[in-house]
């Protein structure tokens, strides 16, 4: 799963519900940038985001292939511009609207 690219694709976060601790698993636009998988929200009032910050541990599917990872805000005001940017490329007006932005690191398969 490398990359430094900045490609924008659809797959599949899971997470793990806060309250009921059963597996969620939404469609979402990531980002690929350096080697890390990005999502990003306009602001915090999703499911998905406040899963995460209950509980870091995620999985992403996409290819056919299941990815097991740790998510993390990201308080780079200049990382999360540039996720926007990559995401909505061609959408000039969403690509510069401040979003709260997650990056996803994938535990290496060993």
């Amino acid at each position: 799963m490398a990359g430094v690219g900045g490609e924008s694709f659809i797959a599949y976060l899971i997470t793990k519900g806060r309250r009921s601790g059963r597996e969620h698993r939404v469609p979402l636009r990531l980002v690929r940038y350096n080697g890390r998988l990005y999502a990003s929200r306009r602001n915090m009032e999703s499911d998905w985001l406040k899963n995460i910050l209950h509980d870091q541990h995620v999985a992403v599917e996409m290819d056919g292939e299941r990815f097991e990872g740790t998510a993390r805000l990201v308080d780079d005001e200049h990382l999360c511009r540039t996720i926007s940017r990559l995401k909505y490329m061609g959408d000039a007006a969403r690509a510069g609207m401040s979003r709260v932005v997650v990056e996803i690191e994938i535990n290496s398969k060993e």
